[in-house]
């Protein structure tokens, strides 16, 4: 015997639906949380070989027989290397923000229609100051400057 197939009731599809779609939202912003200390991580590391491999330059010139201006030159462009990496990981993290900025509002207009009006409160840009983000990006550039500022100030000018 063949009975034909029980149709859901549309609510319960929307219901459905949206269930899946907030587990989603929440599953990206966990993503995007995520990713920071990945940035973080990546910087971290190449900081610390790129830093290192320009002391290293400083270090071994005479030795290597390097040239001082083989030297500033090598110092110089583990720097600018340096530079880019921090660019582009403060560049990541920001856009992150960004998109968590996205998925919330995406929450809350979720949540006000799925349970209340109100439910969530969408995020205030202005709290930017108490966010993780911003402190990271804040040492990745300041460390990066710091960098800069002691390799200008100490190394080059010792190089004869």
């Amino acid at each position: 015997m063949n009975h034909p197939p029980l149709e859901r009731s549309t609510s319960a599809r929307s219901g459905e639906y949206e269930l899946e779609r907030y587990r989603y939202i929440l599953q990206q912003l966990n993503s995007v949380n995520e990713n920071v200390h990945r940035y973080l991580t990546v910087y971290q590391t190449l900081a610390t070989a790129l830093g290192g491999g320009a002391l290293l330059v400083f270090a071994s010139r005479t030795s290597w027989g390097l040239t001082a201006a083989t030297a500033k030159a090598s110092i110089i462009g583990l720097l600018s290397l340096l530079t880019l990496v921090g660019l582009f990981c403060s560049m990541l993290i920001f856009v992150g923000m960004l998109s968590w900025l996205d998925y919330r509002r995406e929450e809350c207009e979720l949540t006000d229609e799925a349970v209340y009006p109100g439910f969530r409160k969408p995020p205030n840009r202005r709290n930017f100051i108490r966010w993780h983000e911003t402190y990271i990006i804040a040492f990745i550039l300041t460390s990066t400057i710091l960098l800069w500022v002691l390799t200008l100030s100490l190394l080059l000018p010792s190089i004869t």
